[in-house]
C-alpha cells in the first residue's frame, strides 16, 4: 500500500508549493521551531490531545481480554466473541470519526467520540449486567468510539501546524502522546490492587478522555481553513 500511494497520490499542492520555496532559497525550518513562541502552545495543546486519545485507547485495549476473562470469567471462545465485536465497531467507528471530522468540524468529532468513549467504558465496566446479549452489544459503541476518535487527529495536527513544520509539529505531539499514554496500562495494573480491574480501566479511561475533551476546546477549529504556502 505505501509503494502505491508514493507513486500515484499526488502531495497536495501547500506542500509542494512550499518545497519548491524552499529550493529557492527560502529560509529553512527547524525542529525546534514548534517550541517557539508562537507555535508552542498549539504543541503543548496537540501533545495533550495525543496523551489522551492514546492513554485512554491503550487503558482499555491493552486490559480488555484480561478482564474478559478473569472478571467477567469468559472462556477463550467466548472472549475471542465480544473481541470480534469491539474489531467491528473499531472498523465502523474509523470511517464513521473520518467522514464526522469533515462533516461537523475536528473539534466537534473529537468531542463527541471522547465523551462517548468515557460513557462506553462506564457502562462496559461499571454496569450490573450479565455476560448475555446486552454486554456483547455493548462492545460495538466501546470499540466504535474509542477507535473512531483517532480519525479526525491526523488532519488537525496537520491542519494545526505551519506546513513547513507539519512534519515536525504533528509527529512529536502524536509521538509524545503515544509515550506517556503507554504508560496508562502499567497504571491500571497498580490501581487493580487496591480496586477492582474494571473500575481501574475506567478511571485511567476516563480521566484520558477528559484531558482530551480540555485540550481540543482550547485549540482552534480548523475545518475549511485554507492552508497558505511556507505558513
Amino acid at each position: 500500500m505505501v509503494f502505491y500511494i508514493r507513486r500515484h497520490v499526488p502531495e497536495p499542492q501547500v506542500y509542494t508549493r512550499t518545497r519548491q520555496k524552499l529550493a529557492a532559497g527560502g529560509d529553512k525550518p527547524h525542529f525546534l521551531e514548534i517550541f517557539s513562541p508562537t507555535i508552542l502552545k498549539i504543541t503543548l495543546l496537540t501533545s495533550l490531545l495525543g496523551v489522551g486519545v492514546q492513554g485512554g485507547y491503550y487503558a482499555i485495549t491493552t486490559w480488555l481480554p484480561t478482564y474478559l476473562k478473569t472478571v467477567r470469567h469468559l472462556s477463550v471462545l467466548n472472549t475471542g466473541t465480544y473481541m470480534i465485536v469491539i474489531i467491528a465497531g473499531s472498523f465502523c467507528g474509523y470511517l464513521t470519526g473520518a467522514y464526522l471530522a469533515d462533516g461537523i468540524g475536528r473539534k466537534k468529532a473529537l468531542i463527541l467520540f471522547a465523551a462517548c468513549c468515557a460513557l462506553a467504558v462506564t457502562a462496559y465496566t461499571y454496569l450490573p449486567i450479565s455476560n448475555g446479549i446486552v454486554m456483547l452489544l455493548l462492545g460495538f459503541p466501546l470499540g466504535f468510539f474509542t477507535s473512531g476518535s483517532f480519525s479526525p487527529v491526523g488532519a488537525f495536527f496537520t491542519e494545526l501546524f505551519p506546513s513547513r513544520l507539519r512534519g515536525s509539529g504533528q509527529g512529536f505531539s502524536y509521538n509524545l502522546g503515544r509515550g506517556i499514554g503507554a504508560l496508562f496500562p502499567t497504571l491500571v495494573g497498580f490501581l487493580s490492587a487496591r480496586l477492582s480491574l474494571g473500575k481501574a480501566i475506567a478511571i485511567f479511561a476516563v480521566s484520558a478522555y477528559v484531558v482530551m475533551i480540555l485540550a481540543v476546546l482550547l485549540l482552534p477549529e480548523t475545518k475549511g481553513k485554507e492552508l497558505r504556502v511556507y505558513e
